[in-house]
């Protein structure tokens, strides 16, 4: 019998990496240390530049921003299996970053994989990609998860939905 490995309410966050583009180069972000003690709206998507997640997603958290902030919310966190450089900049193209958005790189995919949030679409170029999705997180705990069931959509995912659903 196969386990579902998708992560759900009530799990832990594993633990993991990340990049991010540092003053020097890359430098590793550790997991533990984005969500120990913190309150996180966390959303993770397909790629940066691509449709959807640019003008759907990333928008739909910088319109929430200070709601969350006002909710409580510690940090807004968005994860893709990119590079950090790339992550980077379209942080910054997007208004992301100014918005307070902090754009992490899965560049290996070994977080998604793990929160089993990896998929795979040949015909789109997308291999080892990470699913739309978002979670409001405690302490490293998922206390809401939001997971996209079509390709191309942000409705359940949407900054907006998570609001919504953070006391």
């Amino acid at each position: 019998m196969e386990r579902d490995l998708t992560l759900k309410i009530g799990d832990t966050l594993p633990a993991g990496t990340f990049l991010k583009a540092g003053e020097t180069g890359p430098a590793f972000v550790d997991a533990g240390e984005v969500f120990a003690g913190k309150r996180v709206a966390l959303f993770g998507l397909p790629g940066a530049y691509t449709g959807t997640c640019s003008t759907l997603h990333v928008p739909s958290f910088i319109r929430v921003a200070p709601a969350l902030r006002d909710k409580g919310v510690d940090a807004i966190v968005c994860i893709s299996v990119n590079d950090p450089f790339v992550m980077a900049h379209w942080g910054e193209t997007t208004g992301g970053t100014a918005a307070g958005i902090t754009f992490l790189a899965d560049s290996d995919g070994s977080f998604t994989k793990a929160i089993g949030m990896d998929y795979t679409v040949p015909q789109s170029g997308f291999f080892g990609r990470c699913k739309r999705f978002s979670a409001f997180v405690e302490d490293g705990v998922v206390k809401q998860m939001n997971i996209e069931q079509q390709r191309g959509v942000c409705e359940m995912s949407a900054g907006e939905t998570l609001l919504d659903q953070i006391a």
